[in-house]
């Protein structure tokens, strides 16, 4: 059965046309994703705490998939509903599912520790933004190979799914932490609105907020898979006790619905039932969505029905949720383990990127060729010192948290060397 809700405006694809295929476009989307290497790369890449440190912690892989599923069950939920959907009108769960599966596929080893680092070390250079790095993945460095090819001719629809921000680095006053595009985006910016930005988005944080209502289903999944897993891992991995979670809310202060949250979380900790409960509460957090018309004003509602409708969360779940992603960054985030982690991914990021610029962009007497052939010639090829940063910085981007350490512990560690694992 055909889906109203999309056009051809929605499928066009970035880099031509596809070829003619059994599956539809945003089954093709889907499928790309779960088949790149970079996808693949997710399981050995930080959520928390570091990947392969115990089997059942969350990977950016595992938690992606998280994600997805969450997605996919809000559609559902919507389509349940009814009116405005209809079995002929409906947000595709194929597509919203391969936003759910991409949206992380730019995050850097070590997590969120390693994004601060190479923002810190990108400042000069354009920056460093997961979400940017996940666009500039789908759109130029996915499927790359050395005779020209590009990416993985993305829909429009898809890539205008993961952009959670749309605003430029160089159209903020200051140069950014995070939430921005890197500037030559601008050609994919410019792609998904079919022409030019809006002039009505220009100003201030609009931008940012402007998001089709994939992307608002994809971030709300997102956030509500991690405020609730995160503190599922950080009981099973001992940093949430009851006395330290009770010694939080003493010093921070907390109101009785609050106070409900805590009662559920320790009567669920007390008697082992954490995966249960959380589970009831994945479940209320997707049946508090529902669609709102937001045509009015509405610059793209005219050319698709992404932007026709938006996504409205229940107020009481995005408090609640608002809630745990505080208790884990107090708790887990701020512990001196996971600022010990912290502490290893500068050094670690720091000296390896050293060691490239010292031998590819400001080389001495004696250059030593220590990235991977491929690396080092597309670092050669660029022409401008911010060219060979950001090819540096992907490089850095793309390894796993035990491929970076490998890779670490052979340039500094004596004792430590292997050929065959060289990345």
């Amino acid at each position: 059965m055909s889906n109203r809700f999309y056009g051809a405006f929605d499928q066009e694809t970035w880099g031509g046309a596809r070829k003619p295929d059994y599956r539809s476009c945003f089954q093709v989307d889907r499928d790309r994703v779960i088949h790149a290497h970079a996808f693949r790369k997710l399981q050995s890449k930080t959520q928390v705490f570091l990947s392969g440190e115990y089997d059942f912690y969350r990977t950016r892989l595992t938690h992606s998939m998280e994600v997805a599923q969450i997605g996919r069950s809000i559609c559902a939920w919507l389509l349940s509903r009814g009116e405005p959907l209809a079995a002929d009108f409906f947000i595709d769960g194929d597509l919203v599912e391969a936003v759910c599966l991409a949206h992380d596929l730019g995050h850097p080893p070590f997590g969120h520790s390693g994004e601060r680092t190479l923002q810190e070390l990108m400042k000069p250079h354009g920056g460093f933004e997961g979400n940017a790095q996940t666009l500039h993945l789908l759109t130029e460095t996915m499927y790359q190979n050395e005779s020209g090819v590009r990416g993985m001719q993305p829909s429009r629809a898809l890539l205008d799914g993961v952009l959670k921000y749309k605003k430029l680095y160089r159209e903020y006053p200051t140069p950014p932490r995070n939430h921005f595009l890197y500037d030559p985006q601008v050609i994919y910016r410019d792609f998904v609105f079919g022409g030019a930005t809006p002039a009505s988005l220009a100003a201030g944080e609009a931008l940012n907020h402007f998001k089709s209502v994939e992307c608002q289903i994809m971030d709300w999944a997102d956030d509500a898979a991690y405020s609730l897993n995160d503190i599922v891992d950080g009981v099973r991995a001992g940093f949430l006790t009851i006395e330290r979670i009770e010694a939080w809310a003493a010093e921070v202060g907390i109101d009785a619905e609050r106070q409900r949250h805590l009662d559920v979380l320790f009567g669920a900790i007390r008697t082992d039932r954490l995966e249960e409960v959380f589970a009831e509460k994945t479940g209320r957090f997707i049946t508090g969505c529902r669609l709102r018309d937001r045509a009015a004003g509405n610059p793209m509602a005219p050319r698709t029905n992404r932007y026709r409708f938006e996504l409205v969360v229940a107020a009481e779940a995005e408090r609640e949720a608002a809630f745990y992603k505080r208790m884990a960054n107090d708790i887990i985030f701020e512990s001196p383990q996971l600022q010990q982690m912290e502490h290893k991914a500068r050094k670690v990021l720091f000296d390896l990127w050293g060691a490239a610029w010292g031998n590819y962009v400001e080389p001495g007497e004696r250059v030593i060729r220590l990235l991977p052939p491929r690396v080092g010639r597309l670092v050669d090829a660029e022409a401008t010192t911010p060219g060979k940063a950001r090819r540096i910085c992907d490089w850095l981007a793309g390894l796993t948290d035990g491929m970076i350490v490998r890779t670490y512990r052979r340039l500094h560690d004596p004792d430590f060397g292997s050929l065959r694992d060289l990345s």
